[in-house]
């Protein structure tokens, strides 16, 4: 599988970086992106991003609004190959979990799953709970992967984006972009 099509949620977790630089570098990679956003995610961007709904939108292909369920990406006859939740909050990780499209990303996700297509979750909490735990356990026996995005310290990262870049190209590798380039482990 060659993801072309990518659907993108960004929610109010923290971890706002995530999500824009996927996007960011999805273009780079002449992706074609869907952007969907919830309202805690444009207040969480705006917060650590200082990037308003009309920046952060400009950033995708198109956007919709997370209301907008007749959106293409509301069904599964609309081919996107993959989609990531980047950051993805613990209230649409319990939605996504038990089905719950009640907006867009949540039912852009119920359709990922339902059509065995890739969906990577970027869930951000700490500690972990055990309504947590059991809806990781939930989407993952759904096929989708959780990927918190913990930073890799082997390869001796100089700054914040060098953790941030290297989290988004194994994000975008594991979603089956075959243009990403995380770097791989040589061994001691």
């Amino acid at each position: 599988m060659s993801v072309t099509r990518l659907v993108v949620g960004i929610t109010g977790a923290t971890g706002a970086i995530y999500g824009v630089r996927l996007l960011q570098r999805a273009r780079q990679l002449q992706l074609h992106t869907h952007l969907v956003v919830t309202p805690a995610g444009v207040l969480n961007v705006h917060h650590e991003l200082g990037l308003d709904r009309a920046q952060l939108e400009a950033l995708a292909d198109e956007a919709h609004a997370p209301g907008d369920i007749g959106a293409c990406i509301a069904s599964g006859s609309f081919d996107a190959t993959a989609m990531v939740v980047a950051p993805c909050s613990m209230k649409t990780l319990a939605a996504i979990a038990h089905g719950f499209g009640d907006n867009l990303l949540t039912r852009a996700a119920d359709v990922t799953l339902k059509e065995r297509r890739r969906l990577l979750l970027m869930v951000r909490e700490t500690p972990l709970n055990l309504a947590h735990l059991r809806n990781m356990t939930a989407v993952t026996e759904m096929g989708g992967i959780v990927f918190p995005p913990l930073p890799a310290f082997y390869h001796r990262p100089q700054s914040i984006d060098e953790l941030v870049d290297e989290t988004v190209e194994r994000a975008l590798s594991l979603l089956g972009v075959a243009d990403a380039a995380p770097k791989a482990w040589r061994g001691l």
